[in-house]
């Protein structure tokens, strides 16, 4: 019932995936179900649920996903960074969370399900190096906050990825002027009866 009800929610978001990426993505799910009983990674318990909230809710930015090195802030339980990567393996995706426990479970997560092309920081985001072309979140703060923490980590001509529920005009309303909106994506995820909303910033010069 599960790869039938994954298959069928990723041909409603048009994506395309190997057999082989479908399994990962369950095994994944289980992982997550696995380790939740003792680390609290997620709210949710359902196997079923979590497919459309956890597995299709994440994918649902992949088509809006670009092609330079990712960096998924505040991963948690691995979302949205480890069913991207497991959809892109050629794409470069790291991780960072503060909580060690979060963090051996995504590192734990890779190695299982043979992502080579996941990194995973235990860090507090403003402290940690290097340049991404994407920075992606879901659910670690309001975006005037996510976006100053994570400006150093932009690479020129780079792009954030914030991935929200209900239009947060608010929150967009008191950025800075040099952070542009590029475009605010409403996104309609299988099975999830809820507003779900992307919405992309880039640094203005």
């Amino acid at each position: 019932m599960s790869a039938t009800r994954l298959a069928a929610g990723l041909t409603r978001l048009g994506i395309e995936l190997t057999t082989e990426q479908n399994e990962k993505l369950l095994a994944f799910r289980d992982l997550l179900l696995k380790w939740n009983k003792t680390y609290n990674l997620t709210a949710l318990r359902d196997p079923e649920q979590a497919i459309s909230h956890h597995l299709l809710d994440s994918l649902a930015i992949l088509p809006h996903v670009g092609n330079g090195p990712l960096l998924d802030v505040g991963s948690g339980g691995g979302l949205p960074g480890i069913p991207l990567a497991i959809a892109r393996p050629e794409l470069s995706v790291s991780m960072v969370d503060t909580v060690q426990k979060k963090a051996t479970f995504l590192q734990q997560a890779a190695i299982q399900l043979g992502l080579k092309n996941v990194t995973v920081h235990h860090a507090r985001v403003e402290q940690l190096a290097g340049q991404y072309a994407q920075i992606s979140s879901r659910a670690f703060a309001e975006i005037g906050l996510f976006t100053s923490l994570t400006r150093h980590l932009l690479a020129p001509g780079g792009r954030w990825l914030a991935m929200k529920g209900i239009r947060p005009d608010d929150e967009i309303a008191t950025l800075p002027a040099d952070i542009v909106v590029d475009q605010i994506i409403p996104l309609h995820v299988p099975g999830l009866d809820a507003e779900r909303h992307l919405i992309i910033l880039k640094a203005g010069s």
